[in-house]
């Protein structure tokens, strides 16, 4: 199980990071009229890397969880996530709410990069954006990294601009951390992190994808949460 400390490693700056992160989240990240169209992001290749486990943290150096969880069921197995309400309230108190609503219910895992992320939460298997709530305050200068198995909050070129869409870092991604309050600079917020079902993770990753609707790296076989709720730790 991968560890989260709170400490933040130096950020990646080189133009290829950079390329790729422009290319895989700003398409399709939900967020209102200020989303970024995947039709109007030019395409690119890109190498997958080679996922990595860092190394254990000491426990002392973790985040203290919340008083709840949530258990994700997918078509291809559970995943639990533990979320980190003291360190980004607003985050997770949004991430709650969708819950508890059944928005996730039926919607799928939309964008599968290998060596990078799985991403969610806002389209179903017919790949139709589900209706969301207004934009929250990014948090991502909490100082939570995108480490492997961490969740945060997917978003258009605008950092405050995150609803309902969530993703799950499948490496250690730093170019995605909080370096500046500044708009290239503000990062993606972590929030909580895969405690229970990174197998689960690692299977979505494996995906084989392809081409719909306008969108790039969708799984060909539409990867399903069948349900999410929030359980007691």
């Amino acid at each position: 199980m991968t560890s989260l400390p709170i400490s933040r490693a130096p950020a990646i700056g080189s133009y290829r990071w950079a390329a790729l992160l422009l290319v895989l989240f700003l398409p399709a990240c939900g967020g209102g009229g200020d989303s970024v169209s995947p039709e109007t992001e030019p395409a690119a290749e890109t190498t997958p890397m080679e996922t990595t486990t860092p190394p254990t943290t000491p426990e002392s150096d973790l985040p203290t969880p919340g008083p709840s969880a949530v258990l994700m069921r997918t078509s291809l197995g559970d995943l639990t996530i533990e979320l980190y309400p003291n360190e980004a309230p607003r985050t997770v108190a949004n991430f709650l709410q969708y819950t508890e609503d059944g928005f996730y219910d039926g919607t799928i895992f939309h964008r599968v990069v290998r060596g990078f992320v799985i991403q969610g939460g806002g389209f179903t298997a017919e790949m139709v954006e589900k209706e969301t709530r207004e934009p929250i305050e990014n948090e991502a200068e909490n100082g939570l990294m995108n480490l492997r198995g961490t969740l945060s909050m997917a978003r258009t070129m605008d950092p405050h601009s995150a609803t309902s869409q969530f993703f799950v870092n499948t490496k250690d991604n730093a170019m995605l951390d909080h370096t500046s309050p500044t708009r290239p600079g503000w990062g993606y917020a972590v929030f909580g992190r895969v405690i229970s079902g990174m197998e689960t993770v690692d299977q979505i990753e494996a995906s084989r994808v392809v081409s719909r609707a306008g969108h790039n790296d969708v799984p060909e076989t539409p990867i399903v949460i069948e349900s999410a709720t929030v359980v007691a730790r």
